[in-house]
């Protein structure tokens, strides 16, 4: 069987709101999500890709801005081979879908039944088989199911669902379906962690996660697949084409000038990035997070700063007193003795450490939203 190469991704969450950001900044975030559908094309060119397989949630939900949607009529456009995709629990398809409504280029596909359907692509020596999520949920779509198998041909699938997790309402699939599936490789979306090349059976399989992170629970690098397959052989390769990531750096500040301890742990290039820099570490005093920020805000997209750190004087100084900072204190105390273990000590005393900064009206952290 000839070698075909096949670009997989998922998950582009195209008009993501961005909650964790300022409202300027979350819409240049947008602006450049579109930016990810040109590079995605021009991937397609330079690595001489044969087809596409977006395993759905390339949208954010059923109502993208009209500048999103016609990005993605050229992009598609651009890429020039065949692209398949099986809509997922964001962009699901019914008749007020996205996916309806476009005009899509001729070389595009897109999966419109909750049962699993094949396209033909003789030129290529391939079938490929998807679903979409017709609703916001979707039960198990591959159970039961086996390829036609015809020599010669290769058995695709793209397809949104999430792989070993019985009791997922995002359409839950079990190993021993793809093992049974005779499919040659299985291109799913959903889970926006990367998966890494996995086997069930003879059946190859991946998920390439987000291209793009969005938020603090999705660092560092993010990437689609490039994926080869040759007979029964597969070697896939991530790449990684996001243009901004979201970077979470622990910085021990104890016995140091923390801005200087902060410079000291930085990478040489941070100034595309979204940076939470989380301080640690045994202090005198309170970490002055506005300074802070101010000094290192001109070396990051966005910065946000949290205190972690620990005073090394006595947090229970004063508990017990006929005040309302010794009230307070007093009562934090009483649970801090009858903690369970040392990691709820640490939560409690941190807890009296948020709450003196509030009655003495320092500041905790210099941004509040959370991602």
């Amino acid at each position: 069987m000839r070698k075909i190469k096949i670009l997989h991704g998922a998950d582009l969450h195209l008009d993501s709101p961005f909650e964790g950001l300022p409202a300027g900044k979350a819409a240049v975030r947008r602006s450049e999500q579109r930016e990810l559908l040109g590079r995605l094309a021009a991937l397609v060119q330079s690595e001489s890709v044969d087809l596409v397989l977006l395993s759905g949630d390339l949208l954010d939900s059923g109502k993208p801005y009209f500048e999103t949607g016609e990005e993605l009529v050229r992009s598609l456009g651009r890429m020039g081979v065949p692209v398949f995709i099986a809509p997922g629990n964001h962009d699901y398809y019914d008749a007020k879908s996205p996916y309806a409504r476009l005009k899509l280029p001729e070389n595009v596909h897109v999966f419109t039944s909750g049962r699993i359907q094949a396209v033909e692509l003789p030129e290529l020596g391939v079938r490929v088989y998807g679903a979409a999520f017709t609703e916001s949920r979707s039960g198990p779509l591959l159970d039961g199911f086996r390829a036609e198998r015809t020599e010669g041909v290769y058995d695709l699938l793209c397809l949104h669902g999430e792989v070993g997790v019985r009791d997922s309402v995002y359409d839950p699939v079990t190993e021993a379906a793809l093992a049974q599936s005779g499919l040659d490789y299985a291109a799913f979306g959903h889970v926006h962690k990367a998966s890494g090349l996995q086997k069930a059976g003879a059946t190859w399989y991946a998920w390439p996660g987000c291209p793009e992170g969005r938020g603090f629970d999705e660092t560092g690098e993010k990437s689609v697949y490039l994926v080869e397959l040759e007979g029964t052989d597969c070697r896939l390769t991530p790449v990684c084409v996001a243009g901004r990531k979201y970077q979470l750096l622990r910085v021990d500040v104890t016995d140091a000038d923390p801005l200087l301890a902060i410079h000291t742990q930085l990478p040489d290039d941070t100034v595309r990035d979204i940076y939470r820099i989380v301080l640690t570490g045994e202090t005198e005093e309170t970490p002055d997070l506005r300074r802070l920020h101010s000094g290192l805000a001109e070396l990051f997209f966005e910065l946000q700063l949290r205190d972690e750190t620990r005073l090394r004087r006595d947090v229970w100084d004063g508990a017990g007193s006929d005040t309302l900072r010794g009230l307070f204190l007093a009562k934090l105390r009483a649970r801090y003795d009858k903690a369970r273990d040392e990691s709820e000590r640490i939560r409690i005393e941190q807890a009296a450490r948020w709450g003196l900064a509030a009655l003495d009206n320092t500041e905790e952290v210099v941004r509040h939203e959370d991602p």
